[in-house]
């Protein structure tokens, strides 16, 4: 197997390398849809819908938009965030972007990241935990999402 290594904002070759691995492992390969897709997301400050992807990369045609997004998300290089409306927001999977969470605003839709302190964090597991005790369950993760309003929409 050839490797082809693509340099990505903020990512080292091992990283680029495993991008290309995943991609690989599921029989895809990353084309320059997928890789623009991608330079557009880990360069973004937050979850972007397809719509909005859509518009900073108008040179992709919509439906290759689309298959690069679906192709990307199942070999898990990125993750799907549910936002306001049922709207699906896209990011980089939590191994390119690190453990954060989400606050989504109901009137706008805005979807903010959101990092926590290290003992929040530690009590959010906590709570993760107590939350499938007796459920013979066992919890790999957690994502948190807060709803309200953001900070315009409040002052609006």
């Amino acid at each position: 197997m050839i490797l082809i290594l693509l340099h990505f904002p903020d990512m080292d070759d091992a990283t680029t390398t495993q991008v290309e691995r995943r991609l690989a492992a599921r029989g895809a390969r990353l084309t320059a849809a997928r890789r623009a897709v991608l330079e557009e997301l880990t360069g973004n400050q937050g979850p972007t819908t397809a719509t909005d992807l859509g518009g900073a990369l108008p040179s992709i045609p919509l439906s290759s938009l689309y298959r690069s997004l679906s192709v990307l998300s199942d070999a898990g290089i990125l993750e799907t965030v549910p936002g306001n409306d049922g709207i699906l927001l896209y990011e980089p999977a939590e191994w390119l972007a690190g453990h954060h969470h989400h606050l989504v605003c109901r009137e706008c839709g805005t979807v903010i990241d959101m990092d926590v302190t290290n003992a929040l964090e530690a009590a959010l597991e906590g709570v993760a935990a107590q939350a499938v005790a007796g459920h013979g369950f066992q919890s790999d993760g957690h994502r948190l999402t807060l709803e309200g309003r953001c900070a315009v929409c409040a002052d609006a």
